[in-house]
């Protein structure tokens, strides 16, 4: 009785699998079963992607700043742009939005927690959460404001919505007083979430 209790309660807790997982089930299977990929590919490529970081993000950041040529590619054609650095998207689009004095973008996923982890690892836990997904499209300007960051009046406030097929990357603005540094230090001042939208890097002294 209390094996059978245990099993009802377990069923009852348990998470559906979603459209999207049974897919993804279904593909990597059918990739095993017709030896075009095996269990330890798909183990390395996992355990590549869980140890990135933002610092890829911010190289290709860096970069931008320091080389103008390179900055237009990016914001044309990112895929392309980015294989500079060794980062192959595969399927994926990735779109580049640049921060101005006019606009400042700000990224979200709001069905899921879409992300380009491939430039800045994994998602923090408030990007993922309903709270956020739900009020950056809502009330963007308030959500900037928890993070301490403030969007003067005369800014548009342009917010990406993330998709299954589609990634977002920010471009943050240069700071003013960076002109004497070299692309590797300018590197050091791009933090992750201003690669999201939710801060500005500030002046540098």
């Amino acid at each position: 009785m209390k094996s059978q209790h245990t099993n009802e309660t377990n069923s009852q807790n348990a998470v559906p699998t979603t459209y999207y997982q049974f897919m993804e089930i279904s593909v990597r299977e059918l990739l095993i079963e017709k030896g075009l990929l095996s269990k330890d590919d798909i183990r390395k490529a996992v355990e590549d992607m869980d140890s990135r970081g933002p610092e890829l993000g911010a190289q290709v950041v860096a970069h931008a700043w320091a080389d103008a040529q390179f900055k237009q590619s990016l914001l044309k054609d990112a895929p392309s742009a980015v294989k500079k650095f060794g980062i192959d998207i595969g399927p994926l689009q990735l779109m580049v939005v640049e921060n101005t004095e006019k606009v400042h973008n700000l990224i979200v996923c709001t069905l899921c927690s879409c992300y380009p982890r491939m430039l800045l690892g994994l998602p923090p836990d408030w990007y993922k959460s309903s709270e956020y997904r739900s009020r950056a499209v809502r009330e963007p300007r308030s959500v900037l404001r928890e993070f301490g960051t403030e969007i003067p009046d005369e800014v548009q406030v342009r917010v990406h919505d993330s998709t299954a097929d589609l990634r977002y990357l920010v471009l943050p603005q240069r700071p003013a007083g960076t002109e004497h540094l070299t692309e590797h230090e300018l590197a050091a001042l791009v933090k992750r979430d201003s690669m999201v939208g939710v801060t500005i890097i500030p002046e540098f002294s």
